[in-house]
């Protein structure tokens, strides 16, 4: 299959942007990829995404061989291969350290609190992944495998990491769990955040099943 290059990079740059205006990866923090066949377009290592170019971003194989730039792969390249071996149907990961998302990483708690529709409709869980050194093989191995069944983990003490059909879809997913932890830490300063009732969540599931 052909692919305009320039296109997915064009893509690519946009949400990295995105990514940087609305806090969630802070200076040179945060990588982002896009699959295309057995090929990974991925920002460089050390760049601040919002000043991403298309020289910022290169090509690399699923062992994180360079193929195609200038540029040092981002040193999370081996996570990025691990969740696409595991998943077919994923074709973009966002990685960032969204502060108010990081808070529950850091503070060793998963996201399953459903305090919320839309959170309810998406997710169980946003499980925690034990803390591995940054970009290690054992932290890519094990966000690989957790990916088997789930498309978002909180890294402790480190970031997320979002994985979705498109950067699009991948990035609207990481506003809505902003969102959860915005209004979640702001209901705990009211008093306290309250769950929707099992009863409601699956009442939500079956309406949106329907549509």
């Amino acid at each position: 299959m052909e692919y305009n290059i320039q296109n997915y990079k064009q893509e690519l740059i946009y949400w990295a942007k995105r990514l940087y205006e609305k806090g969630m990866s802070p200076a040179c923090s945060g990588n982002i990829s896009i699959k295309l066949d057995k090929k990974i377009l991925i920002s460089a290592s050390g760049t601040c995404l919002n000043d991403l170019t298309q020289e910022d971003i290169v090509i690399i194989d699923y062992n994180g061989n360079l193929l195609e730039g200038n540029k040092k792969p981002s040193s999370e390249k081996i996570m990025h291969s691990e969740i696409y071996t595991k998943r077919d149907d994923i074709n973009a990961i966002i990685h960032c350290h969204c502060p108010l998302i990081t808070s529950f990483a850091v503070a060793g708690i998963p996201m399953k609190k459903p305090i919320l529709p839309d959170f309810a409709l998406y997710y169980d869980e946003i499980p925690l992944i034990p803390y591995h050194c940054p970009s290690s093989i054992e932290l890519a191995e094990v966000v690989g495998k957790t990916f088997e069944k789930n498309s978002a983990a909180l890294l402790k003490n480190h970031g997320i990491v979002m994985g979705a059909d498109s950067l699009k879809n991948a990035f609207y997913q990481l506003e809505l769990l902003r969102a959860y932890t915005e209004t979640y830490f702001g209901a705990e300063v009211l008093g306290r955040a309250k769950s929707i009732s099992k009863k409601n969540v699956e009442e939500i599931k079956r309406l949106y099943r329907k549509n």
